[in-house]
């Protein structure tokens, strides 16, 4: 039974850290909660389930159709709620507070247009499962690990060893002295939540095909938990938002089994407040300060 929900939880906090590592990279450079990601997550699973229906079930051209307009959505919210207020230097509680604005405009759009009962979604990676001691393992699950763990390391060679991520680490220490550099702040920016909001369709599709249903509020839920393996892991560290996913997935899984599956959701936040009280900096933030 512990290690079945282990396997479970890692599949789970798989997807919280896809999620985790979009919400780390926009704070590195814009030192931004952006309460906003959670709802790009929810709109990149019914895009993906929505262009699988109209275009007749090509379920992976859907999915590949659902990252660029997931992405551009990142970009256009970054373009309409948050550009202005940086060339105003508004506060950051001002952006915030304009991230949860778009986070209820996309909620509530999903629910008008799509109607707001939970949606059966496809799953297209049943292709079986193996027993290991006991242990029950799907090849999904496999899958979904895998993915997250090669996205992570691809976020990584981006941030740590291209002129791109060179320019979001400068922008990230000091937007005024990268300008004066030649660094395209905006374009640095708009590329950060470009690839972000990709993740986040990732791990919505992936979380739509594991569960195989999507409602238009998982955002919302997905959203404080994400921020939750951020605080734990790091803010701020990239390999600390996987860490802090993969964690909380675990305890999830494990408390909810041996606990009550009543405590699955509160768990998440116990542990954002332990963090938040014994180690703000998190699992990793001492070790990589100032850094994305």
């Amino acid at each position: 039974m512990f290690f079945q929900q282990v396997v479970n939880g890692l599949t789970i906090g798989s997807m919280y850290a896809l999620v985790a590592i979009g919400y780390t990279m926009v704070f590195g450079v814009l030192k931004l909660v952006n309460f906003s990601h959670g709802s790009v997550f929810m709109v990149g699973a019914y895009l993906t389930l929505q262009l699988s229906i109209a275009l007749g079930g090509h379920f992976f051209l859907a999915a590949a159709l659902s990252l660029l307009l997931t992405g551009v959505l990142g970009v256009a919210i970054d373009r309409c709620a948050l550009r202005r207020l940086r060339e105003k230097k508004a506060d950051r509680i001002t952006a915030l507070i304009s991230t949860l604005g778009v986070a209820t405009i996309l909620d509530n759009g999903v629910m008008i247009a799509f109607g707001s009962e939970t949606k059966a979604f496809p799953n297209v990676l049943q292709l079986g499962k193996f027993t290991i001691g006991g242990t029950v393992v799907s090849w999904v699950q496999i899958i979904i690990l895998l993915l997250a763990l090669v996205l992570m390391g691809a976020m990584s060679i981006v941030v740590y060893r291209t002129k791109m991520g060179r320019a979001m680490r400068a922008t990230s220490q000091n937007a005024d002295a990268a300008k004066l550099m030649g660094i395209n702040v905006n374009y640095v920016v708009a590329f950060t939540f470009f690839v972000g909001s990709l993740l986040a369709s990732v791990a919505g599709t992936m979380y739509g095909m594991y569960y195989e249903a999507i409602d238009p509020l998982m955002g919302s839920v997905i959203s404080m938990k994400t921020f939750a393996c951020v605080v734990l892991g790091g803010v701020g560290v990239l390999p600390g938002a996987m860490l802090g996913g993969l964690l909380i997935g675990v305890v999830e899984a494990v408390g909810a089994s041996y606990i009550s599956s009543g405590y699955r959701d509160a768990i998440a936040f116990a542990i954002l407040i332990l963090v938040l009280v014994l180690r703000p900096q998190g699992i990793l933030g001492k070790k990589v300060a100032d850094k994305i």
